[in-house]
């Protein structure tokens, strides 16, 4: 495990910490942006898809990894930012740069509306409020067809870029790849203010928090306001790619998949959250294609996709709660250290403060 000492203020500012890091940061965008010269449409689109969904769990990690606090509404703010895009586009013929951020804006408008139940219920008490809040977005939608289509939906466009037309999936891929640094890179710096401090302080401990002059109330509304930005910017980029926006598309199951990804890829973690929605995004299409190779009896199933990530949330929480980006870190350590690494290093120990015996 790597120490440095910091001399100055501005080396404690460095986004990467060490020349590795930026080495392997290089490698990696190196890959993502020559992939799509090797792979096929069909998996260009997917990684597009996981793309989004990596900027949507970003988001979500926030509020549920660095925060504690569970949502199970954040389909509806990717339906706000969704809704918002192609609204603004194929109705009101308003630029896709300008309805973009507008997305966000509106699920964030949203998502501060949502966070005011957070000042006051934490656990299962506030995953079942943000439930409830998914169902009343799909009634509003329904009810305002003029607006958002009702059950018919809306049809709407690629954008454009000057003369750049981002018909194709491997242009779009390129925009969504440069979001996704974009977000990534944001979402490092927040974590690293007082603002992503206090949101950590929170998490393991809210008495704790208040001591040193934390507000809950006011970072919780915030957080959650801040969450349902990044959805909403994933929902915007959703729209032009799928053309196509119903109500099909934010179902339950959806916010079910983003919890999986931070569960999966790492709770708390921003390669996690990257890491994870790449694995839930393949693994949807694994599960599409072996319903070919299974019997019928089972792949035919109405619960069968629901089953799937249900068990595969619960192994990772059995027998891997860090998530696969632990397991690196893991695996990383020993090979920075063997042959003096120790079995219970990472060992978890869940500690207890007195005032929060009772809770």
């Amino acid at each position: 495990m790597k120490f440095k000492l910091k001399r100055t203020y501005e080396e404690d500012l460095k986004i990467f910490q060490y020349g590795s890091e930026l080495a392997r940061a290089g490698v990696g965008v190196l890959f993502l942006t020559v992939l799509p010269l090797f792979a096929g449409n069909y998996w260009i689109y997917n990684l597009t898809l996981a793309g989004i969904y990596s900027i949507a769990a970003l988001g979500l990690n926030l509020l549920a990894g660095f925060t504690g606090l569970i949502s199970l509404g954040h389909a509806a703010f990717f339906a706000v930012g969704a809704y918002t895009v192609g609204y603004m586009t194929s109705t009101l013929h308003i630029s896709f740069w300008l309805a973009l951020p507008a997305a966000g804006a509106a699920a964030a408008v949203v998502g501060f509306i949502v966070g005011l139940p957070a000042l006051r219920l934490t656990g299962i008490y506030l995953a079942i409020a943000t439930l409830c809040f998914a169902f009343i977005i799909e009634q509003v939608i329904l009810e305002f067809p003029e607006i958002t289509g009702g059950v018919n939906g809306l049809i709407l466009q690629r954008p454009s870029l000057g003369s750049w037309q981002l018909n194709s999936d491997a242009s779009y891929y390129f925009l969504v790849l440069l979001m996704v640094m974009l977000f990534v890179w944001l979402t490092k710096n927040i974590t690293r203010t007082p603002f992503g401090r206090a949101l950590v302080a929170l998490r393991d401990s809210e008495v704790a928090a208040r001591t040193t002059g934390v507000f809950p109330a006011k970072v919780k509304s915030q957080v959650f306001a801040l969450s349902a930005f990044y959805t909403g910017i994933a929902g915007g980029l959703f729209a032009p790619l799928v053309n196509f926006v119903s109500l099909d598309n934010f179902t339950i199951m959806l916010s079910i998949n983003l919890i999986a990804m931070i569960i999966v890829g790492g709770l708390g973690s921003i390669q996690g959250s990257i890491y994870g929605a790449v694995f839930i995004s393949l693994l949807t299409e694994f599960i599409r294609m072996g319903k070919d190779i299974l019997p019928a009896f089972i792949s035919q199933q109405v619960g069968f996709q629901g089953a799937v990530y249900g068990l595969v949330i619960m192994l990772f929480i059995l027998f891997e709660p860090s998530g696969i980006y632990g397991r690196y870190r893991k695996i990383k350590y020993f090979c920075e250290v063997f042959p003096l690494y120790r079995k219970d290093t990472f060992r978890r120990e869940r500690k207890f403060q007195k005032a929060q015996r009772t809770r």
